[in-house]
Order: structure tokens, then C-alpha cells, then sequence
């Protein structure tokens, strides 16, 4: 299975600043882990976070990675998914987003689309109006074939 790749396509927080702004303190490591995970056009997972932000400040070790990633799933900064268990049981990290969106996962190259539209935000609506619940956090994962992974599977039936 490739590297999950991902576009992200909806504006993200910027964490370094919400972080300050909360006067949490900012050590060269920490640093490193948040602008990594900021900068990332993949989903990453800790091994990968870890790895990229290691180029950035050699010496950052495991601990630091899941201490960060625990501070800023605390705080609401990141999202942990899933990914429809692409790549066995790894979880994945993404800036939370201003606009909340699906995650379409091709079962066949790995590529991970996200997608937004009014009609879930239509539906969001509705869950929340009829169950008198104030929805703060939600996900949504689809997997199946991408366009050019059904074409070639289409193709190759014919």
C-alpha cells in the first residue's frame, strides 16, 4: 500500500499561535512535532510525525511525539482518524479544520480524499436538532475506490 496521500483542501488552524496563545510552553522538540504536523500534505502517523520532525530537531524521541500529539488532541487542535485501517491499526493526525468534512479512502492505492459540502452540514443540523445535542466534534470516513483505481478496475474487467 502507498504512503496515504492526501490535498488538504479546507483551511487549518494555526496551531503554533493558538498553542502560544495559551501560554503553553514551546521547547525546541514541541516546536518541531507542531510545525511538522501544521506543514503536512499527508495524514501522518506518529512514526512518520516523528521521523519528518526529527529533520527538523534531530533527538526528539517517541514520548515527546505522543506527549504533543496528547497535548493538542486535549486542546481540540487535531483530529485523530483512522482511515479506514488503510495501514493495519496506525492512526492517523490532521489540523482540526474550520469546516468539518469527509474522508473518502481508496481501499486500492491508499489516496484519501476530503470533501465537503453543504448537505452534511444540512445533516449535522438535523442530527443534532433532533436528538437536542450540540455536535462539537464529527467524522465520517467512506471507503472504496478512487476514479482512476475504478477506471483501471473497470478496464481490466472488460
Amino acid at each position: 500500500m502507498s504512503q496515504l496521500e492526501v490535498l488538504p483542501l479546507f483551511p487549518r488552524h494555526e496551531l503554533l499561535h493558538q498553542v502560544e496563545a495559551r501560554g503553553i510552553r514551546l521547547t525546541a522538540q514541541r516546536r518541531a512535532l507542531i510545525e511538522t504536523i501544521q506543514e503536512a500534505t499527508t495524514h501522518l502517523d506518529a512514526e512518520s510525525l516523528l521521523k519528518q520532525a526529527c529533520e527538523r530537531e534531530p533527538g526528539i524521541n517517541r514520548a515527546t511525539v505522543y506527549r504533543t500529539i496528547e497535548l493538542l488532541k486535549k486542546l481540540g487542535m487535531i483530529d485523530e482518524l483512522d482511515l479506514m485501517h488503510l495501514d493495519g491499526e496506525k492512526h492517523y493526525y490532521e489540523v482540526r479544520t474550520k469546516q468539518d468534512h469527509l474522508h473518502l479512502a481508496c481501499f486500492e492505492c491508499g489516496k484519501i480524499i476530503e470533501f465537503a459540502t453543504p448537505a452534511f452540514e444540512r445533516l449535522k443540523q438535523e442530527i443534532a436538532a433532533a436528538n437536542q445535542f450540540e455536535i462539537q466534534v464529527i467524522r465520517l470516513e467512506a471507503g472504496g475506490l478512487c476514479g482512476a483505481c475504478a477506471a483501471k478496475q473497470k478496464k481490466h474487467l472488460q
